[in-house]
């Protein structure tokens, strides 16, 4: 029994702290083990957001003990898809990857109802992918 290579998806940005943990933790929530999941920052912030957080656990999925992680060319050349949300010239670009670039407004700063229409956003952009990732994976 074969089964095809999980696609892997990076998501990144600055800090590391919101948009790309809140991604992240959608994408996990709702692809399972099918869908190898990292998510990074240029500058990675000291804690995830705590209103992102809270956000997350709003809706049943648990960010609290994730960690910013720096950004790495070795995380790039791993992922099939680089999600940036607004790190700019900062992520390097490889051939051969999907490269997305998610508009977001930044949750840095905001309080938890601030932080609910971004999460919302990202969870339908995270629906999303999911169907494009499997639709290519059954292709």
């Amino acid at each position: 029994m074969s089964s095809s290579p999980l696609a892997s998806v990076l998501f990144v940005c600055v800090h590391n702290a919101g948009r790309s943990q809140m991604a992240a933790g959608f994408l996990s929530h709702l692809a399972g083990d099918r869908i190898e999941v990292r998510s990074a920052g240029s500058l990675p912030g000291d804690q995830v957001n705590p209103s992102a957080v809270e956000a997350m656990k709003e809706v049943g999925v648990d960010i609290a003990d994730a960690q910013p992680k720096i950004l790495t060319t070795e995380a790039v050349q791993a992922s099939d898809y680089v999600i940036t949300m607004g790190c700019g010239d900062a992520c390097p670009v490889f051939p051969g990857k999907t490269y997305l670039d998610w508009a977001l407004e930044d949750p840095a700063g905001k309080g938890v109802e601030a932080v609910r229409p971004i999460r919302d956003e990202i969870k339908t952009r995270i629906e999303a992918l999911i169907a494009e990732i499997d639709a290519k994976q059954e292709a």
